[in-house]
């Protein structure tokens, strides 16, 4: 059978594993990121007079997670429906334009676009 879980979490000298250490607070939570100096300039760029609180911050960095996290679970059941191994442009795009509605999918391929040809000319 298997170990039981205080033999598996020991060290194999005999030493006691350190406290686990406090996480900072620059991450919401574990394996996302965290958009607040990007939320911040694009703030920065609409109104440059306001503030914004740290609560907005992690509602629109859980936003930006949960539409990032919709939109790769879609591209890649739409890779994954024409029988591929590659995650294309093409797969995102579509992916895109099945979960946003109308004009603002429309700009968010076009501002997409736009940003992966800077990068590859770059």
């Amino acid at each position: 059978m298997g170990r039981s879980i205080a033999k598996r979490n020991r060290s194999p000298r005999g030493h006691q594993n350190p406290s686990p250490r406090k996480k900072s607070r620059s991450c919401t939570y574990l394996g996302h990121r965290n958009y607040s100096l990007y939320i911040n300039r694009v703030r920065k760029e609409v109104v440059p007079e306001r503030g914004i609180s740290s609560r907005t911050f992690d509602i629109m960095n859980t936003l930006i997670n949960n539409i990032f996290e919709r939109i790769s679970t879609q591209a890649y059941s739409l890779m994954c429906f024409r029988n591929r191994r590659t995650l294309t442009p093409e797969d995102i795009q579509k992916a895109v334009y099945m979960l946003l509605p109308g004009r603002l999918a429309k700009y968010a391929v076009a501002f997409g676009s736009e940003a992966v040809q800077r990068y590859v000319h770059s």
